[in-house]
């Protein structure tokens, strides 16, 4: 059996798109899956990144392509009243189900679902009591053990050379987003591919100058 790590988080479309459409993507493999909450700002924070809601010609096509590929693959979304949102609620929630950094994946579809259908405001303190209320912490979202371990998530992401959320690693290996799904199933069906070159030494090569007037 195969085992993957999701590294996710509730504010970006794409882990909602690739969280609902895994079942399918690795249908008929044997595997189990490890759901780790991150915080994406961090990530971006990390790595240098502009967040894509920050250039408003990406904003747009971001929201108009998950929307598309939510259409093209039959999963039911719709944007946030508000998007980008702050996360942080969500994701120490997440948190607060279990004694680890690990949540269940009907944790993860509930605050998913909560966030990408109904188009209703995702932050909104009321409808966050009522997931709590549902989901029955085992510890306070805002305890230090919460928080901590988000930071946790987020760090070992990182670590593993995650930049961006849908991240799944599989055998040391990262597939990045949700197009990355198919990569995953091949290589969870042990296709050769993965043990020749193109894996191997496709980075391995010189980048642009930045010495560059």
């Amino acid at each position: 059996m195969k085992h993957i790590d999701f590294y996710l988080d509730f504010i970006s479309p794409y882990a909602y798109l690739a969280f609902e459409h895994l079942p399918e993507a690795l249908e008929g493999l044997s595997y189990s899956v490890t759901y780790k909450p991150v915080l994406l700002g961090a990530m971006f924070k990390h790595h240098g990144h502009v967040a894509p809601a920050e250039i408003p010609s990406k904003r747009a096509w971001t929201y108009r392509h998950v929307l598309w590929l939510g259409h093209a693959h039959g999963i039911p979304i719709e944007m946030p009243a508000t998007h980008p949102y702050n996360p942080l609620p969500h994701l120490r929630l997440a948190l607060s189900t279990t004694h680890d950094g690990a949540i269940s994946r009907h944790v993860a579809e509930t605050i998913f679902r909560d966030v990408w259908r109904g188009g209703a405001e995702a932050g909104d303190a009321g409808r966050l009591a009522a997931l709590a209320s549902q989901l029955a912490p085992v510890r306070d979202g805002r305890s230090e053990e919460a928080k901590a371990a988000l930071r946790a998530n987020t760090d070992e992401a990182i670590a593993r050379g995650a930049f961006g959320v849908p991240t799944c690693v599989l055998d040391d290996r990262l597939f990045w987003g949700f197009d990355g799904l198919a990569m995953l199933r091949a290589a969870a069906q042990q296709d050769p591919w993965f043990d020749g070159p193109h894996w191997a030494t496709a980075d391995q090569r010189p980048g642009p100058s930045r010495n560059i007037s």
